[in-house]
């Protein structure tokens, strides 16, 4: 029989034959504490029961469960044999009546890689913490379903816990007779249930709205972490922020809350950032922060709390019908959680963050050789999962930007409102949503829908200037340009500006015009007559999403000015444009790390300030000339050390700066100072070096071999907590030795002990760019592994492994020559598996690229 990976055409077939009424699921999960009982993984019962309508009489169908051993099944009062139709992830169900009951009672697993019921031990006291995390496919480790997003169904749990835990699930609970119940859900997809149980540590508060028909809707707040979290917990800063997108919803789409109360969980282990599970959102626990962070953390946090808020609307109130569609869900959900975030609360700078920071993740996606439509072809489950990426959220969402600029905000608004009502509790398609907005707008979107959801790939955008003798501008024109593997020309709505210095020496506009690009070059009429410029900005205000580029002109201000641009947006744009020249090959990456050592430290919002920082390092180790790293590295840890000990004592931006300084620090003279900061002996004014930081520099000190196993078992014991556990795992592996590197490779390789979490910290210690010796005997062990990895692992540590000891730090023709080699061998693999070592291959190929470049402007 098929396995785990469910079809489209799979799915499409039995949501043609299937109508689900609904579920009563009856968890027992007492045994998550104490000794497991024999051998083999630990498990829980899970009693399901599942009503349904077939519209064919004597029909046959499955339903989904993956869990080591089935007890009974039970069809319309009939038993099955569960030997005769569990084959370990489906059971087959032969002449279906109209109406049917099923009841499967199973053994579900714990799980210990964040898919399914994760189950996890807290180190610093001994409490068992569960939650259960499902999208796209994993509810079914926790109870038998029809595991897609089309077959809606309201949910009823009961879930049976240990003495003096709580569980929490979608609906309101309450402990009747030892058995926490929850009221009937809306119906809903099977991904977005959920249950969290444990000693969590709850924080409630409430949310009161008057509607417009003057009924007062009330919503329950909560939010939960760890005991061990909780003197670090900020909930008020939750709830804060939580009131406010509650009433920005509100106000927008006309549509009251819809499931009730409103809890947030923040757990252990998570993969993922959170999950939009409806009355019960969960996020991953390092957004409770242990020690200081910047405000970019914070707004981080605030624009992920409205993201999971506004897909109660996008998402589960109206659900995609088949994961090609996701971007209905995730486009929507990231615009709108920048969109409310800019509107709703103190971050009004989002936009920036917005432009620097996601929609970088949107441009490396959309030139890998996986890039896909917006509206993605998506045949399974493995497509599905890996199809979470920056093209289905940063570029998505950066259209629905533009789409607001080309529709206007209120039309825009207004279309969603019908959209909502229309389809309320249903599932939805890419026309459902086009036509709601056709209809609000008047325009038709039908070519813009085929120019920017359904072709792939990215537009640069080239000024052109042409001056008179007397210095004005006699034509101004923007090229618009695509890369030959897709050729697509967009409709752009941009805005052009005109930059020049004033009288005190800073770069401002002076002059604007909004116009449509389309085809290959246009002409900007309205900036005909106006003065020369010394920087023309193509998309300034970020309007569109393209590739900014710039004229020599424009390029020569950038290199000796850029840090005298004040407005803080044009400036992100500009250091985006030049970050993207960088990866492109069309500027040496010495120079960039040039313009970050003269301007960055200037750079006034600090999530600019933390991008830059990460590209530069980036630059350093992928993009600069192999005989250059030594030099380049020493320059960045100078500039950093400089701008650390220049920065106000005790601000944001010195934390920031000590961050930077201890990520490129390698001299003996470096680490003496991370040494000498840890141990006390040596100070900077106002830099508070607190756990989080002592973590930091001890990583760069370990991977130097300036800090020991003894060293990093003290501070665990310092830090015997579950964070200090990962860091101290990750610094572990980080050690710059032979045996230490065996070990890691075995960990992560040969066994499945390790947790999700540790898996990552040693995968992250194990690779280092300092190291590129120690780990090149383990290119050809990756190719020869990465197969049964896949095959034996779990979907998520697969991804994990093959992403993460990729050998791209080994960074020679050779290697591109072995991944080439293992693609060609290998035409059969599982395609998810080909895309990861295909996207793999395409950043080498790009390295490459970049350092001939670097190399070139060596001389």
């Amino acid at each position: 029989m098929p396995g785990e990976n469910l079809s489209r055409d799979e799915a499409r077939e039995r949501a043609g034959l299937l109508s689900v009424d609904g579920y009563e699921v009856a968890l027992d999960l007492r045994s998550a504490i104490g000794d497991a009982a024999g051998e083999g993984p630990r498990t829980f019962r899970s009693v399901t029961t599942i009503r349904f309508r077939a519209n064919e009489a004597g029909a046959s169908t499955f339903v989904d469960l993956i869990a080591p051993s089935v007890t009974a099944v039970s069809l319309n009062g009939e038993d099955l044999d569960p030997a005769a139709v569990f084959d370990g992830s489906r059971i087959q169900l032969e002449n279906l009546a109209e109406d049917n009951e099923l009841v499967v009672d199973a053994q579900c697993a714990y799980s210990r890689t964040g898919e399914g019921m994760h189950r996890f031990v807290d180190p610093e006291d001994g409490e068992v913490y569960l939650y259960t995390q499902y999208e796209p496919a994993d509810a079914r480790r926790v109870y038998a379903n029809f595991e897609q997003p089309d077959l809606k169904a309201p949910y009823r749990f009961g879930v049976q816990v240990p003495d003096g835990w709580t569980a929490w699930s979608n609906g309101a609970g309450e402990l009747v007779d030892g058995v926490w119940q929850f009221a009937e859900t809306k119906p809903i997809s099977t991904y977005i249930t959920a249950v969290v149980a444990g000693p969590y540590h709850y924080v409630s508060d409430s949310y009161e709205r008057e509607l417009e028909d003057g009924s007062k809707l009330v919503v329950p707040l909560g939010a939960m972490c760890r005991k061990g979290l909780a003197p670090y917990f900020d909930a008020d800063d939750v709830f804060e922020v939580t009131k406010q997108g509650l009433d920005f919803f509100h106000d927008n789409f006309d549509y009251p809350y819809p499931f009730g109360k409103y809890d947030q969980a923040f757990v252990p282990e998570y993969n993922l950032g959170a999950m939009e599970n409806p009355g019960m959102v969960t996020f991953r626990e390092e957004f409770i922060f242990r020690g200081k962070v910047t405000t970019a953390s914070y707004e981080r946090r605030a624009n992920v709390i409205l993201h999971e808020m506004a897909h109660m609307w996008f998402g589960d109130l109206v659900t995609m019908q088949w994961w090609d569609d996701l971007w209905l869900k995730e486009s929507f959900a990231d615009f709108m959680g920048s969109f409310s975030m800019v509107e709703a609360t103190r971050f009004t700078n989002g936009w920036i963050t917005f432009a620097n920071n996601r929609k970088s993740w949107a441009y490396r996606a959309d030139q890998l050789p996986s890039t896909h439509p917006i509206t993605a072809d998506i045949r399974d489950l493995e497509d599905a999962k890996l199809n979470f990426d920056g093209i289905t959220y940063a570029k998505g969402a950066s259209v629905l930007k533009q789409l607001v600029a080309y529709v206007g905000r209120d039309a825009f608004l207004e279309g969603a409102r019908r959209y909502f009502k229309r389809h309320a509790y249903g599932n939805t398609q890419l026309g459902d949503l086009l036509s709601a907005l056709e209809e609000t707008s008047g325009r038709d979107l039908a070519s813009w829908s085929r120019s920017w959801l359904q072709t792939a790939g990215v537009n640069s955008l080239t000024p052109q200037v042409t001056l008179s003798a007397e210095g004005r501008i006699t034509e101004l024109a923007v090229l618009q340009e695509a890369a030959a593997s897709h050729p697509e020309l967009r409709p752009h709505r941009v805005a052009v500006g005109l930059y020049r210095r004033t009288d005190s020496g800073s770069l401002e506009r002076y002059a604007r015009a909004e116009v449509d690009v389309d085809g290959p070059r246009s002409v900007v009429t309205e900036l005909a007559g106006a003065e020369a410029p010394e920087l023309v900005l193509v998309n300034d205000d970020d309007l569109t999403y393209c590739k900014i580029r710039f004229d020599a002109e424009s390029l020569a201000t950038l290199r000796e000015r850029l840090g005298e641009v004040t407005d803080p947006l044009a400036r992100a744009l500009c250091w985006s444009a030049l970050w993207n020249m960088t990866r492109d090959a069309l500027m040496p990456a010495r120079d960039f790390i040039d313009l970050v050592l003269r301007f960055a430290g200037r750079e006034s919002d600090i999530g600019v300030l933390q991008m830059l920082h990460a590209w530069a390092r980036s630059s350093l180790v992928n993009y600069v000339a192999p005989e250059w790293r030594e030099e380049g590295g020493r320059l960045l840890a100078e500039g950093a050390l400089r701008e650390l000990r220049q920065a106000e004592p005790g601000s944001q931006h010195q934390l920031t700066w000590a961050r930077f300084f201890a990520s490129v620090a390698s001299s003996e003279a470096d680490l003496q100072l991370l040494q000498g900061l840890l141990e006390g002996g040596a100070k900077i004014d106002g830099l508070d070096v607190d756990q989080e930081l002592r973590w930091a520099f001890l990583d760069t000190l370990a991977t130097y071999g300036a800090a020991d196993e003894a060293a990093l078992a003290a501070e665990l014991a310092r830090d015997d907590t579950a964070s200090g556990k990962r860091h101290q795992v990750r610094c572990l592996a980080s050690r710059p030795s032979e045996a230490v590197k065996a070990q890691a490779w075995a960990q992560v390789v040969e066994s499945d002990a390790l947790s999700n979490a540790l898996v990552e910290a040693t995968i992250a210690g194990f690779q280092q760019p300092s190291q590129r010796g120690l780990t090149a005997p383990y290119a050809e062990k990756y190719f020869a592994a990465i197969e049964r990895v896949w095959e034996d692992r779990s979907i998520q540590i697969g991804m994990d492994v093959v992403r993460g000891l990729f050998p791209g730090l080994q960074d020679s023709q050779a290697t591109l020559d072995a991944t080439d080699a293992w693609l060609s061998d290998r035409a059969e693999a599982a395609p998810a598996l080909r895309r990861l070592v295909l996207e793999a291959r395409d950043d080498l190929a790009r390295a490459l690229r970049g350092q001939a470049c670097d190399a070139g402007a060596a001389g």
